[in-house]
């Protein structure tokens, strides 16, 4: 297969297909309940006045979350087009995607608890 020249208007293209998806994440339920969560942690941080490392962490763990929650849509998407019948191989491979999603919401709250407590800690016991 001949590699086509790079080209500045396909790339720009490209992002339809990446916004499309985005579209599709943000009608699911658990993705609204995940980024309500994100807009909670992130003011949160504002009102707090997280250091740059801080920072750095929480996005990284809001970041962990919203992609595993995305991966597990896909997963569920291409399992659902697959087959509509009750499958226990299908059911596996649902139950893997929602495991890694609950895995990176359990590894955003310990870094949630390791930045948020001893400001708050702080702040309810000068």
């Amino acid at each position: 297969m001949k590699e086509q020249p790079f080209s500045f208007s396909d790339r720009i293209k490209s992002f339809t297909h990446a916004f499309a998806g985005m579209k599709i994440f943000f009608v699911e339920h658990n993705a609204r309940i995940h980024v309500a969560a994100a807009v909670v942690v992130l003011v949160a941080g504002f009102v707090l006045g997280l250091s740059a490392y801080e920072w750095t962490a929480i996005v990284f763990a809001i970041g962990l979350v919203l992609v595993s929650e995305i991966w597990n849509t896909a997963i569920e998407h291409m399992a659902d087009f697959m087959t509509q019948e009750c499958n226990p191989r299908i059911k596996r491979i649902k139950d893997l995607g929602a495991a890694g999603v609950l895995l990176s919401a359990l590894f955003a709250v310990a870094v949630g608890l390791i930045v948020f407590l001893p400001k708050l800690s702080a702040l309810l016991f000068p």
